[in-house]
């Protein structure tokens, strides 16, 4: 999910095994996948500028996440790159520092929040990063791996218990070569659970899921033609969906995770659920039965590895989208259901 659509040192064997086994995953042995977590309880708490995992907001966003029954917090450092053929992406002042990075993990982990790491490649203003197709392949590959690997150096470092090796990069994830390099270079780096976050039409294209641990969908399917808050209806909607998912899963032996999901509060939020500006009119109860909706028709199901929803609140004074109709559950009735689907 885009923000303004719908954004080194090596752990040891033994350091490994301790973090995936708090993460309720286990080791199968060097050539074998990891299983992800159960259930996976997760919010994404994005950033947009270099200082906003070190806002005095930080701490209370952390303990509120947690107060939903919440059990992972997902972040999300961006590079960025000029134009969709560019070859190369850089950090820039919209880019979380390392130090802030470093500084919410641990915060999130004395909390008992376990973490992943998902960084994100954008392109500016309103460009759709699936639109990144780079004129020179091999070139955008060595850059992406310099910038990937940073980042599960620092996943390394501060015992991230999960990483995304990538976020929505349709235009390039049909590179077999180019990404098996990629995750060859980061599991050279970093033990934990690895996915990629492939979009809900990208899923079925990518070529390397078995190279990872577990298939990451960033879960914006269109659910209906109208406004809706009819819950059954919602649920018939996610059955042939689920279907799909449950075969998938099946043929790659592999558990599925909703790296994202989400919901504008605004009218007709399941229309078009990667949408940010569909109404100026709220959508509160939408949003909630939404949510209530994919928890019901998903939770238990043994393929199906748990979800990270888009996203918490924006940091004060960032935000593109007036609170009341933005994707953050906070202070909405769908906060409510996150607190009665998780228990607390």
């Amino acid at each position: 999910m885009r923000r303004t659509t719908v954004s080194r040192r090596v752990v040891t064997a033994a350091a490994a095994a301790a973090l995936l086994a708090a993460a309720g995953c286990t080791t199968t042995g060097a050539s074998d996948h990891k299983k992800p977590a159960a259930d996976m309880r997760g919010i994404t708490l994005p950033s947009w500028y270099r200082t906003d995992y070190d806002s005095p907001a930080a701490p209370r966003y952390l303990r509120d996440i947690k107060a939903t029954g919440a059990r992972w917090v997902t972040f999300t450092p961006t590079w960025y790159q000029r134009h969709r053929r560019d070859t190369e992406m850089h950090p820039t002042e919209e880019t979380a520092s390392d130090a802030s990075l470093r500084r919410i993990v641990r915060r999130a982990h004395r909390l008992g929040l376990q973490v992943m790491i998902k960084p994100h490649v954008d392109l500016p203003g309103d460009g759709d990063r699936a639109e990144i197709r780079p004129r020179d392949r091999a070139a955008w590959f060595t850059s992406y791996r310099r910038f990937i690997t940073h980042y599960a150096d620092l996943a390394a470092d501060t015992g991230a218990e999960q990483f995304a090796v990538g976020t929505e990069l349709a235009g390039v994830s049909g590179d077999r070569d180019g990404w098996t390099r990629t995750i060859a270079d980061v599991r050279d780096r970093y033990d934990g659970t690895l996915t990629y976050a492939a979009n809900y039409d990208e899923y079925t294209k990518v070529p390397f899921w078995k190279r990872l641990d577990v298939i990451g969908i960033d879960a914006y399917w269109p659910l209906t033609d109208k406004p809706t808050t009819d819950v059954g209806q919602l649920r018939r909607a996610w059955r042939p969906i689920t279907e799909e998912l449950a075969a998938f899963a099946e043929r790659h032996d592999r558990h599925v995770l909703f790296t994202e999901a989400g919901y504008v509060s605004q009218r007709g939020a399941t229309t078009a659920p990667y949408a940010w500006d569909l109404s100026a009119h709220t959508g509160d109860a939408e949003q909630a039965a939404a949510y209530r909706a994919l928890l019901e028709t998903f939770t238990g199901r043994r393929w199906w590895a748990g979800v990270c929803w888009w996203m918490w609140d924006d940091w004060p004074d960032s935000g593109e989208t007036p609170t009341k109709l933005a994707y953050t559950p906070h202070g909405k009735p769908a906060e409510r259901v996150l607190r009665e689907e998780w228990g607390t």
